[in-house]
């Protein structure tokens, strides 16, 4: 199976305008995790942002990416190992891994093969966990101008964004689930932030391509007329899709 390469051409915009993830989160997978806490995987790790929080409760992480250009954007950390690799193929040895992780990715793999991976590599016991994160929350008003920007912009996605879509509910998982809390983002972003978040979209960059316009100005239009005041920073929210399974 080809890469299916959506981000290397935005890697600059993606680690700067991404939001990061609570540190509830990998506190909790840690938690989870079997004891030793030696090595963790970070597959498709992008610009090294779950990596840099699996390291504050891992000794090792092992972060892989198939997209050079990510890896060259990922945060330096002297517990942190990148590397170049595909989900399927990672290199990594057999029965190594306390945990992987996949933060917002899981639906461009090839996943039986990835699953195989996993299989392969993480030790009996061991975790996976996955998840992604959809639509965000400001103000009514933001929130229904931001949806109607989605809306526009979702024919220019590639098709395996339905996973996320779904929410990962439908997302085919082989392993023991374990029960988690919910567990949301947040960021306190001004309307220059927003924008630069939706340029490090895979389908506004497609939009782009397509037509030879940015669809940018456009949502900066409309965003503009229902916040209050474009350079104060809002509280944006979103809720993380979480399954967590157990290897065997």
């Amino acid at each position: 199976m080809t890469f299916k390469d959506h981000f290397s051409s935005l890697a600059s915009d993606y680690a700067r305008h991404r939001p990061r993830y609570p540190d509830a989160l990998f506190a909790f997978l840690a938690e989870q995790a079997p004891p030793s806490r030696h090595l963790a995987w970070d597959c498709a790790t992008g610009n090294g942002q779950a990596a840099a929080a699996l390291a504050a409760h891992f000794r090792e992480v092992i972060a892989t990416d198939a997209s050079a250009e990510q890896i060259a954007e990922a945060e330096p950390h002297s517990h942190i190992h990148y590397r170049v690799a595909s989900a399927e193929h990672s290199g990594l040895e057999p029965s190594s891994m306390d945990i992987c992780t996949v933060a917002q990715a899981i639906h461009w793999f090839d996943r039986e093969r990835f699953y195989d991976e996993v299989r392969r590599v993480v030790k009996r016991g061991g975790l996976l966990a996955v998840w992604a994160y959809s639509h965000s929350a400001v103000t009514p008003e933001i929130d229904a101008a931001m949806q109607e920007f989605y809306a526009r912009m979702r024919p220019y996605f590639p098709p395996e964004r339905q996973w996320v879509d779904e929410e990962y509910a439908t997302l085919p998982f082989p392993f023991a689930e374990i029960p988690a809390p919910d567990f949301f983002m947040e960021a306190a972003w001004n309307l220059a932030d927003v924008l630069g978040y939706y340029r490090s979209w895979s389908g506004v960059k497609a939009f782009q391509k397509q037509h030879g316009v940015s669809p940018i100005p456009q949502a900066e239009a409309a965003l503009g007329g229902v916040w209050a005041n474009p350079e104060k920073p809002l509280t944006v929210r979103w809720k993380l899709h979480l399954r967590l399974g157990k290897v065997e």
